[in-house]
């Protein structure tokens, strides 16, 4: 609980119910998919790594609310048939291993929601091929950010950690200790890379020149996904020390990439592109991960600001979440309202709590 105080900032409005949250929830993704939702080929908007964040959102959300259960079944299960039809067997691969772990990630959660094992092997043969990504003699581990093999990125990274712990905990004998042992070993050496800073935020990458933190930008989603590997390593291992090491670097995302109401505020030039759009809501799913396995009230407090700020601000073109959760703004697309999206299923899965 050491790493408590520094979450408890005073909540900006009275608190909803589940039930307000669920509902809010319910409706955005409503609009997502009248708005953007391409039926010919799964994707919103035709985006596609950030159609794999909003199908591992969607997944969490029918995991949680039995009353969109059924709807979000028929959403993973379109987008999986018509991304089949696509690209075929190796539609959820490219040369950006990043790209590949959201996707991972999506069909992990769509497994959870469905119990169906065709998303799960889709998963695990996505991360044997992020594991080609793997290079022990460059700069003593970590994952290249794609197969051109010029940039290490902190984004992969995590991912890479995440995935192999999530499909640790969904796997069995020999594959739980092989996927538990690549989750092991990338923290190890992401941990001692560098790219984690001395305010305990994480930096955009590694130069592969010199192996040493580049200094880029602090963007949320590096301080997100981090977490849920973390969380999913400690249920792998039963080893409650990376709970902690999650909580420190909760604490330090929380505090300083948000503004002084506490609101998380991406460190980007607004309004935000249809890419760093997406970045909040991967930050939110990543902190909800940690969460969800080891509860803290500073968090559900943050979700619960944050969530309520969002939705309380006008909406544009129709319903749209805006870019900036504290407003004002007038900027909105596909990536802010999924990750508007993102902040309400949160709240309502800490509102249950």
């Amino acid at each position: 609980m050491k790493y408590l105080t520094a979450l408890l900032i005073p909540l900006l409005y009275s608190t909803p119910t589940y039930a307000d949250f669920a509902d809010d929830a319910f409706s955005a993704i409503k609009t997502l998919q009248e708005k953007w939702y391409n039926s010919d080929t799964g994707l919103w908007n035709d985006l596609w790594w950030q159609s794999g964040n909003i199908i591992e959102t969607v997944a969490r959300f029918g995991i949680q609310d039995a009353d969109f259960k059924e709807h979000a079944i028929n959403i993973v299960s379109t987008t999986y048939a018509k991304s089949s039809q696509q690209h075929g067997a190796d539609g959820w691969k490219n040369k950006f291993y990043d790209d590949e772990g959201w996707w991972a990630m999506g069909w992990i959660a769509s497994y959870d929601l469905t119990g169906d094992m065709k998303y799960l092997d889709t998963a695990r043969d996505i991360f044997a091929d992020m594991t080609t990504g793997w290079d022990g003699n460059r700069c003593g581990g970590g994952l290249w950010w794609s197969k051109d093999r010029d940039y290490i990125a902190a984004i992969s990274n995590e991912l890479f950690l995440s995935v192999a712990a999530h499909l640790a905990n969904r796997a069995e004998g020999q594959m739980k200790e092989d996927y538990t042992n690549w989750a092991e070993m990338e923290w190890d050496w992401f941990e001692k890379s560098g790219i984690i800073n001395s305010d305990s935020l994480v930096n955009d990458g590694i130069d592969p020149s010199s192996c040493k933190n580049n200094g880029r930008t602090t963007f949320t989603y590096n301080q997100g996904i981090v977490l849920a590997g973390l969380s999913e390593l400690a249920r792998a291992t039963n080893n409650g020390d990376y709970i902690e090491k999650a909580y420190k670097l909760a604490t330090a995302s929380t505090s300083k990439l948000s503004d002084g109401s506490g609101i998380l505020t991406e460190p980007a030039d607004y309004p935000l592109d249809p890419v760093a759009s997406q970045f909040k809501g991967a930050y939110v799913r990543g902190l909800s991960t940690l969460y969800e396995n080891a509860p803290q009230e500073g968090v559900q407090q943050f979700f619960m600001r944050n969530a309520n700020a969002a939705r309380s601000q006008p909406r544009v073109d129709g319903g749209v979440i805006i870019d900036r959760w504290q407003g004002p703004s007038d900027s909105g697309n596909p990536s802010t309202h999924a990750s508007g999206i993102d902040i309400l299923v949160a709240a309502a899965l800490a509102g249950e709590a």
